[in-house]
């Protein structure tokens, strides 16, 4: 029965560290709006009970950890020389108007003069919304004193206020937790995008280089099965290629980021370049210039996608216009790609901003779906964020706020 109650009193402890490891709470100091809140927390505390000191102490495994104090300066003590650890597990408010004659705090190390003369204690427990006692806000002095029931509701009350102050960091924690998760995530698929786009891609152009020398054989005439077959085969392989390429692009966007300002008339002249024959042949572009705080790379890509999908999806029978134009204002600068396309219908548009969708409209030209999906991650990797539009008179517009001041560069 004693080993039970050892092994019990084992898994409490753990419990006990783990919890409060997830609050920040095993003994690291609180960050600076956190002390703040929790040090005019315990002042107001003193002040409303009319006493000198108030505390508020976190009770570990081993220790009671004080991270503010009024009155004194925050320290720490084992836990069975703490007072609060008697108390702050029994569910209610603790007042003890002299704790010299109080059975439970008489021969106490911080009442008989050893570390203390504490007359007056009370304390209110600091319990989370699942129930689980953080340790206690306590107020005492060296007289005896006592509370009235309107001073004890609100040291609950204040009790109650730490809690959330404690509960924000908590929080906080989390999210820089998940925050270095993502980012260890989004590393580690980027490495194996990069793997599997290496692994493929050599036995790909391998098998692309043999259809292209088979289609030059003279052996194998252009009206022949198997010339239909090679076509086949390299058509399928190109858009393999293709969809490689476009997968291994999204996979590295909100990587680290090098902003700087940039050039929009130059940064979509070198997309045009890049583009080459895959943008031109009927097509009117006119773009202002402007200058957006942003990677160059990144946003080279975007111009890329957005013009590259402009082109594609062009309207059958007449000449494709695109027009880039920036707007800046208090957020920062809007870039704007409009185009007098086929548009996309207004049930759709938030849903092809996923990856791999696609709309498999009569006459779109081939694609992985991962375009604007892409501009989607560039545009918030910077902090921003995208949206479409209809242009007037038909087509899309895109719209990708930049935001001011540029984005934090990541790690």
């Amino acid at each position: 029965m004693a080993q039970a109650d050892g092994r019990s009193l084992v898994s409490a402890a753990l419990d006990r560290r783990s919890v409060l490891g997830e609050y920040g709470l095993l003994g690291e100091s609180p960050d600076a709006s956190t002390a703040r809140a929790l040090n005019f927390l315990v002042d107001l505390a003193a002040k409303l009970c009319g006493v000198p000191f108030s505390v508020v102490n976190i009770i570990t495994p081993g220790q009671q950890v004080q991270l503010a104090a009024a009155g004194l300066k925050p320290g720490l003590c084992a836990r069975e020389d703490s007072m609060c650890a008697k108390v702050f597990q029994q569910g209610g408010t603790t007042v003890v108007p002299d704790a010299s004659v109080d059975p439970r705090f008489a021969d106490h190390p911080f009442v008989t003069g050893e570390i203390a003369s504490v007359r007056f204690y009370a304390s209110s427990p600091l319990r989370t919304s699942s129930g689980f006692a953080l340790g206690s806000l306590c107020v005492f002095s060296d007289a005896p004193a006592t509370l009235s029931a309107e001073e004890t509701a609100m040291l609950d009350v204040l009790a109650a206020q730490v809690v959330e102050v404690l509960e924000l960091q908590h929080r906080t924690l989390q999210l820089q937790h998940a925050l270095e998760e993502l980012g260890r995530s989004n590393r580690k698929l980027a490495e194996f995008a990069g793997r599997v786009s290496h692994d493929l891609r050599i036995p790909l152009t391998t098998i692309l280089g043999y259809v292209e020398l088979s289609e030059d054989d003279d052996d194998i005439r252009p009206d022949s099965p198997a010339a239909g077959y090679l076509q086949r085969i390299g058509g399928s392989g190109r858009r393999m290629l293709s969809m490689l390429d476009d997968v291994l692009s999204y996979s590295r966007v909100g990587g680290a980021l090098r902003p700087r300002p940039v050039s929009l008339k130059g940064a979509v002249a070198a997309a045009v370049s890049d583009l080459g024959d895959g943008f031109g042949g009927n097509t009117e572009l006119d773009c202002e210039d402007a200058e957006l705080m942003a990677d160059p790379a990144q946003l080279r890509t975007l111009l890329q996608n957005l013009l590259g999908n402009a082109s594609n999806y062009r309207r059958a029978g007449q000449d494709l216009k695109v027009s880039v134009s920036a707007l800046a204002d208090e957020r920062g600068v809007t870039l704007r790609v409009s185009d007098n396309g086929k548009g996309i219908g207004a049930a759709d548009r938030e849903r092809v901003l996923e990856p791999l969708v696609r709309l498999h409209r009569p006459g779109d030209a081939p694609g992985s779906g991962l375009g604007l999906a892409t501009c989607v991650r560039i545009v918030q990797s910077h902090g921003g964020e995208l949206s479409l539009t209809e242009t007037p008179g038909g087509g899309t517009t895109v719209s990708a706020l930049f935001p001011k001041g540029g984005p934090r560069e990541s790690a």
